[in-house]
């Protein structure tokens, strides 16, 4: 999201510098060749008016010192600034003109302007050269040259481009270093305002994420950002608490139930007891049901109030042996395996397997795996044990030989009080793996489901290096 934003601003930024750096890049270019303009403008004028007298009247005693004077000035002045300037008669034909090869105004670019002054006014303002245009580009500026209303002959002066080309190029580029710093400093204020804006939202993706994977303590800190932003960050902030306090009475009453219930029914079961030995004979079997039927609600008050432990547990995580703890309890679960007739094999474990963990609950979560693992593999049957590192994670896999699940039955393995339809009649209550789920996600692992073919199914667990 700061990346979009930001890209964003900087878009917006790059359209405000082109939309106002180009035209301020035109005006200064046309500002430049103006300032020249008006400069040769002077200069044809001061020519035309030296020209007055000995073109106007020829025949006075005067008009030979008079075109003298002329031709130095228009020879000095292409000497000195390299511009060449000439006064041409009505047939553009050169009269005085340096340099000397410049014999007709009637060609190249001097030919619109000296039609324009023949027309009694001064030639039209030159079009605009640009940096890119060739060193051939000329500045053309035509004058009148009239007497007693008539016109007489014309002065026209060609000005090279090439330092009006290079005062443009340099004012570009200055104002490019000026937009470039202005970028910079614009990058420097966008990726800062992006920042201040965005805190709270990356401070409440982190949070809810904390939340999402079991750390519900996790609060969003006090920080800037937009009035709107600390506002939300305070509200959520309330609702964590809410929620937080509604899962630890609701914890803490299936804690208390399951924990209250356990006595009574202990008492119920030992009335039920000395009642059955009242009962005239032929009775059994519905005694038999009644016991049955208490020792399953026992086992489902045990595990509720296992998963209430599991929730409420928030042990610290220690670096532990993960490849002790499976064979442990590996070596835990083979008598009851010799029992069911069931097959419990570990693969060799190569090397330390360290990851960070409860080996409480880590040990707690493989009971409750094997225990189901063993459950519902039939006699005969192989439960596969196998543990081993990956890149950023240590995982273990229990692949039992049972009837396994389809894809619907995957999809809510793992809740609680769930049982596959196929498998009611099958002791326990539902809430093993529920356990197994909350002891590890309790220090940031996880637990998966997969099944094999043609039968069976793999249970993986996850713990983050």
């Amino acid at each position: 999201m700061r990346t979009r934003l930001l890209g964003i601003l900087l878009a917006l930024l790059a359209c405000v510098l082109l939309a106002l750096g180009l035209p301020l890049a035109a005006s200064q270019a046309q500002t430049e060749q103006q300032r020249v303009v008006v400069d040769r403008i002077d200069d044809t004028a001061r020519f035309a008016a030296l020209a007055q007298n000995p073109f106007g009247q020829p025949d006075s005693p005067d008009a030979g010192e008079q075109q003298r004077t002329l031709d130095a000035e228009l020879r000095r002045y292409h000497d000195v600034y390299g511009i060449s300037a000439g006064v041409f008669d009505l047939a553009g034909k050169a009269q005085h003109a340096y340099p000397s090869d410049w014999k007709n105004a009637l060609s190249g670019d001097s030919a619109e302007p000296f039609r324009e002054a023949l027309d009694g006014r001064r030639s039209h303002d030159p079009a605009q050269v640009w940096p890119w245009d060739g060193s051939s580009a000329r500045l053309v500026i035509a004058s009148p040259v009239v007497w007693d209303g008539d016109v007489v002959a014309v002065v026209v002066t060609e000005s090279p481009t090439d330092g009006l080309r290079a005062r443009v190029l340099s004012a570009w580029l200055w104002l490019v270093g000026g937009e470039a710093l202005a970028v910079l400093f614009a990058v420097g204020a966008a990726v800062a305002l992006t920042r201040w804006v965005l805190r709270p939202v990356h401070d409440l993706d982190k949070v809810t994420h904390d939340i999402a994977t079991g750390r519900l303590a996790s609060r969003v800190a006090p920080a800037g950002g937009p009035p709107e932003l600390r506002r939300l960050a305070r509200s959520f902030n309330e609702m964590a608490d809410h929620v937080e306090l509604v899962l630890d009475q609701q914890r803490a009453f299936v804690a208390d139930a399951s924990h209250q219930l356990r006595n009574p029914l202990s008492a119920l079961m030992l009335r039920v007891e000395v009642l059955g030995m009242e009962l005239p004979e032929g009775h059994d079997e519905e005694m038999t049901g009644v016991r049955v039927e208490g020792r399953r609600l026992a086992q489902v008050l045990d595990d509720l109030l296992g998963l209430a432990r599991a929730e409420n547990a928030r042990p610290e995580a220690l670096p532990v042996d993960v490849g002790r703890i499976v064979t442990d309890r590996v070596e835990g679960w083979g008598a009851y395996a010799r029992e069911r007739g069931v097959a419990l094999e570990l693969r060799p474990i190569t090397g330390p397997l360290t990851a960070p963990a409860d080996p409480v609950g880590l040990g707690s979560a493989l009971d409750a795996v094997l225990d189901n693992a063993l459950k519902f593999t039939p006699e005969g049957g192989t439960v596969r044990v196998e543990a081993l590192a990956l890149d950023t994670a240590v995982v273990v896999h229990v692949s039992d030989g049972g009837p396994g699940l389809d894809e619907d039955e995957l999809a809510r393995i793992g809740d609680r009080f769930w049982r596959s339809p196929r498998h009611q009649n099958t002791e326990g209550s539902g809430l093993g793996l529920s356990i197994a789920r909350a002891l590890l996600t309790a220090n940031g692992g996880t637990i998966d489901f997969a099944a094999e073919q043609p039968r069976g199914l793999t249970v993986t667990v996850t713990l983050p290096m």
